[in-house]
C-alpha cells in the first residue's frame, strides 16, 4: 500500500481548448503588464487607476475566451459534420466554406467529401435495388449461407423450391433445409462439368425438393459480407433444357433416318413396281429374265446399303463406357499405324508416356483418323504423319495428311454426314464420343502450313 501511495500519478495533459486559452492569455499578458505598469506609475487618481485596470483586465480575459470559443466552435462544427457523415447523413453542409483561408479550405473539402459519399451511396442503393429486383425475378434459386451454414439470403425462386416464405426460412441451417448435399459437395455419383467439385464448378444433381423434383445444375461460390465469408448456392432446373435437347435430338435423328430410309425405299418401291408390271404382261418380253435379275440386284444392293446404315447407327448408339487401364501411347500409335497397308504412315515419336485409358477404344479412334488421312492423301499423292506430344497435364495425339483439305468443317461431327461416296458418316462422330468419354477433345482443322488436314486428340494426363 505504501509503494502504491508513493507511485507518481500520470500528468494530466491540457485539452486543446485549454491550450488555445493559455496561448491567448500569454499573447496578451505582456501588453497587460505594460499597461498596468504605466497606469500605476503615472499621475492618476486611484479611481481612474482601478477603473482602467478593471477595463484592461476584463478586455484581456474577454478576448482570450472569445478566441478560444471561435477556434473550438469551428472544430465542433467539423466534428459534427464528420459524425453526420459517419452516421450516413450526407445532407448537412458547412457554412462559410471558401478557398480564401485554411479553415475555408477544410470546410470545402468536407462538403466535397459529403457530396461524393452521397453520390456513392445513391449509386450503391440503386445497384442493390437492381440486384434485388433481378434476384427476385430470375428463374433460378439463389441461397446465401453464412460461415455457420445458416441461411441469410433467398430469392423468390428459392422460396418456391422450398415451398415456404422467406420469413420462415431465414436463419435455418442447410441440413434442415435439405441443401447440405448441394452446399457441401457431390454425392451419389454427381458429375462436375470440369471433372472437379471445387467452388464455382458446375455439377448436376438428381434431387427432390418440396417445390419440385428433377435434375438440377448446382454452382457454389464464396463471397465476403461484413468481413465474414459466406457461401452462395445457385440451383437451376435442367429438366426443361434436357427435355428440349432430347426433343431436338429425336427430331434430328428422325430427319436423318427418314432421309436415309427414303433414299433406299424409294428406288426399291419404284423397281418393285416395274417388276410387278413386267410380270403382269402377256406375252412377256424375251429379255424379261434379264430385267428381273437387274431389278432384284438393285433391290438387294439398296437393302444391303440400308442394312449397313442401320448397323452403323446401332454401333454409334451402343458405345460402352471405357475400361481404364495403363496404356503406352507410343506403342498404341505405332500399332494403329501398322494396320494401314495402302500408304506408309510416318511416325514422329514423342516422349514415352503412359496414361489410363481404354486401349481398344483409343486404337479404334486412331484407326479412324489414320484411315481418313490416308483416303485424303491418296487423292493428291501426299503423305501421312502421326505423332504425339505431352504438356503438363495434357497429352496431344495428332494425325496430319497432305490431302485436298476440307471446304467446310462445320458438319464434320454431324451424325451420318459424309463427303465420301461409300462413307457411313459415323467415323468421326464415334471418334469424338470416344474422346469425350475419356474427358478429352477431338478437333479437325485445315493445315495452315500446307494443304491437307490435321486432327488433334487431347487427353488429360
Amino acid at each position: 500500500m505504501a509503494s502504491e501511495a508513493r507511485r507518481p500519478r500520470p500528468k494530466r495533459r491540457l485539452t486543446h481548448e485549454q491550450r488555445v486559452l493559455a496561448y491567448a492569455l500569454a499573447a496578451g499578458l505582456p501588453a497587460v503588464v505594460v499597461a498596468f505598469a504605466l497606469l500605476w506609475s503615472g499621475d492618476y487618481t486611484p479611481r481612474v487607476q482601478w477603473t482602467l485596470g478593471v477595463l484592461i483586465f476584463g478586455f484581456w480575459l474577454g478576448y482570450s475566451f472569445a478566441l478560444r470559443g471561435r477556434v473550438t466552435r469551428q472544430l465542433q462544427t467539423l466534428s459534427n459534420l464528420l459524425s453526420a457523415l459517419r452516421e450516413g447523413d450526407y445532407s448537412i453542409r458547412a457554412r462559410g466554406a471558401s478557398h480564401e483561408d485554411a479553415l475555408g479550405d477544410v470546410m470545402s473539402e468536407v462538403n466535397a467529401l459529403g457530396e461524393t459519399l452521397r453520390e456513392q451511396r445513391l449509386g450503391a442503393l440503386e445497384a442493390t435495388a437492381l440486384a434485388r429486383t433481378v434476384m427476385a425475378e430470375i428463374d433460378v434459386a439463389i441461397f446465401a449461407f453464412d460461415a455457420e451454414g445458416h441461411l441469410r439470403l433467398i430469392n423468390r425462386a428459392g422460396e418456391r423450391l422450398l415451398a415456404q416464405p422467406a420469413e420462415r426460412l431465414m436463419g435455418r441451417g442447410a441440413a434442415e433445409l435439405g441443401l447440405a448435399d448441394c452446399l457441401n459437395g457431390a454425392h451419389n455419383g454427381e458429375a462436375s462439368a470440369n471433372g472437379a467439385n471445387g467452388d464455382g464448378a458446375a455439377r448436376t444433381l438428381q434431387k427432390k425438393f418440396p417445390g419440385g423434383a428433377g435434375r438440377w445444375g448446382v454452382r457454389r461460390s464464396v463471397f465476403r459480407a461484413q468481413g465474414r465469408p459466406h457461401q452462395l448456392l445457385v440451383l437451376s432446373d435442367l429438366t426443361r433444357e434436357l427435355r428440349e435437347e432430347e426433343l431436338g435430338a429425336w427430331r434430328r435423328l428422325v430427319r436423318v433416318l427418314g432421309h436415309e430410309l427414303n433414299n433406299s425405299l424409294t428406288p426399291i418401291k419404284s423397281i418393285a413396281g416395274s417388276l410387278e408390271s413386267l410380270l403382269s404382261r402377256e406375252p412377256r418380253p424375251a429379255d424379261w429374265r434379264d430385267d428381273m435379275r437387274r431389278g432384284l440386284s438393285i433391290i438387294g444392293s439398296r437393302s444391303e446399303s440400308l442394312g449397313r446404315f442401320m448397323q452403323a447407327y446401332a454401333r454409334l448408339a451402343r458405345l460402352p463406357q471405357p475400361r481404364l487401364e495403363p496404356v503406352n501411347i507410343g506403342e498404341l500409335v505405332r500399332r494403329a499405324a501398322a494396320l494401314e497397308t495402302r500408304l506408309h504412315v510416318e511416325i514422329v515419336p514423342g516422349p514415352e508416356v503412359t496414361t489410363r485409358a481404354d486401349s481398344d477404344q483409343l486404337e479404334q479412334l486412331l484407326i479412324n483418323l489414320i484411315r481418313n488421312a490416308v483416303d485424303a492423301s491418296l487423292q493428291t499423292g501426299g503423305t501421312v504423319r502421326a505423332g504425339w506430344s505431352a504438356a503438363p497435364g495434357t497429352l496431344d495425339l495428332w494425325v496430319e495428311d497432305e490431302g485436298p483439305g476440307l471446304p467446310n468443317t462445320a458438319n464434320l461431327f454431324v451424325p451420318f454426314f459424309t463427303t465420301k461416296p461409300a462413307g457411313t458418316g459415323i467415323g468421326l462422330v464415334l471418334s469424338r464420343q470416344i474422346a469425350e468419354a475419356h474427358n478429352g477433345a477431338l478437333t479437325l482443322d485445315n493445315r495452315r502450313d500446307a494443304s491437307g488436314c490435321v486432327a488433334h486428340l487431347r487427353l488429360p494426363l
